[in-house]
């Protein structure tokens, strides 16, 4: 079973059993996590300009809001191709997504858009399922429906 498979029939779980209740992480361990593995890419800067975690590092985008965000599409970044072309077929940040996304993110925009040829620009990986719903529970406390 592919890791899209995985995500797929996790997220028809989710829907079909209400009571099913997908891996949770940790706000607080996920803050540490994304200080110490993230931050030389990525901030976290609230839309007043308070800077929640990170530095003036923009390798990568900002992340305030990424929970539920259409893929590639935060204003004044540039994307690659493929995550771009995955904003534009629809796709979304769940916590399913940005998970599989974070641990591999050639490997989840090719399988995802079906082309073996799609790459990512993020070369950095999450090396654990734990780390990486512990820093997308982090990343949910600051966006627009967390406010």
């Amino acid at each position: 079973m592919t890791k899209f498979s995985v995500v797929a029939t996790s997220s028809l779980l989710a829907i079909a059993l209400p009571g099913f209740a997908l891996a949770e992480g940790d706000p607080a361990a996920g803050a540490d996590k994304f200080k110490r593995q993230c931050t030389v890419c990525h901030v976290v800067v609230d839309p007043d300009g308070t800077v929640i975690s990170g530095r003036k590092a923009r390798t990568g985008p900002n992340l305030y809001g990424v929970v539920g965000a259409t893929m590639g599409t935060q204003e004044d970044f540039r994307y690659g191709k493929s995550m771009e072309e995955a904003g534009e077929e629809g796709y979304t940040f769940t916590e399913e997504n940005f998970t599989a996304y974070v641990q591999d993110p050639t490997g989840f925009l090719s399988e995802l858009l079906d082309d073996k040829r799609a790459r990512s620009k993020m070369a950095f990986r999450v090396k654990t399922p734990e780390d990486a719903a512990d820093i997308y529970a982090f990343l949910a406390q600051h966006g627009a429906d967390a406010e």
